[in-house]
């Protein structure tokens, strides 16, 4: 791999984690473009390193958060950081569920499947266009709504879907204030990325050689400083209703994916 490639699928991860328009799919629109070379021997460790990026992006945006939540925990009372936290909890039953039982299918429908992408990209732009017109609300997240935005978690596995489209579009549409959508909406995945990364160390399959090290570092650097833009830039988004921008954007990435396939 060389260094600007590593920069350039670090950026992408990093904005596309946080903005409505699909990080998986845009890493595989990246790798296609790139072309197979741009992949290492290494991927998965690759792939790691730039969740990792990502996750740590969102603990130093929501620290104040996190921390309050953390100290509510140890208050060992049912009070509101308690049950958001539980919240939380609540919302990685449905995704954790649906990887676990689903892992080998969805890891299928990853390499170059860019017909997948495409459609599923468009199927994002109509999530955000239609939580776009929903009413302002001042309505907290409910653990019904928690598990239904789990639910819309796990659905996002599928490239193409974007996580964060989908679960701020799910529940604004369920009446949630936008701003406490966004704020749960990104806090949700910490805990799901952090499993996540364990699996993977876990199962043995990561291979690591000081070659290697260069574009790691970089793509680290690269995803993080564009994750902390994109955190903050998306919680402006969502506060002023301005998803609208991003649906067509996935509609015109989605039409040209799908073109693209079919030349």
């Amino acid at each position: 791999m060389e260094i600007i490639d590593a920069i350039i699928l670090g950026i992408i991860q990093g904005l596309t984690e946080f903005l409505p328009v699909s990080s998986s799919g845009h890493l595989e629109l990246g790798k296609a473009i790139l072309g197979s070379d741009a992949i290492p021997e290494e991927s998965l460790m690759f792939t790691v390193v730039l969740h990792f990026a990502t996750a740590l992006s969102t603990i130093v945006v929501f620290r104040k958060d996190i921390l309050d939540i953390i100290k509510g925990l140890f208050q060992f009372k049912w009070n509101e950081d308690l049950q958001f936290s539980s919240k939380i909890v609540l919302s990685m039953v449905p995704a954790a569920i649906i990887g676990y039982k689903y892992e080998t299918e969805f890891e299928q429908l990853f390499g170059n499947n860019i017909l997948l992408v495409g459609a599923m990209l468009i199927v994002t732009a109509v999530l955000l266009f239609l939580a776009d017109k929903a009413k302002e609300t001042d309505k907290k997240v409910t653990f019904a709504n928690a598990f239904i935005i789990g639910i819309a978690q796990g659905i996002a596995m599928l490239p193409g879907i974007s996580r964060s489209g989908a679960t701020i579009s799910t529940s604004v549409l369920l009446g949630i204030d936008k701003t406490k959508a966004a704020r749960f909406s990104f806090l949700m995945v910490v805990p799901l990325i952090f499993g996540k990364i364990a699996k993977d160390i876990l199962s043995g399959e990561l291979t690591y050689n000081t070659a290697s090290f260069s574009y790691l570092s970089v793509g680290f650097l690269a995803a993080f400083i564009s994750g902390l833009f994109a955190c903050t830039w998306m919680i402006s988004i969502v506060k002023k209703s301005k998803l609208t921008y991003f649906a067509i954007y996935c509609a015109i990435i989605g039409v040209i994916a799908i073109i693209w396939t079919q030349l």
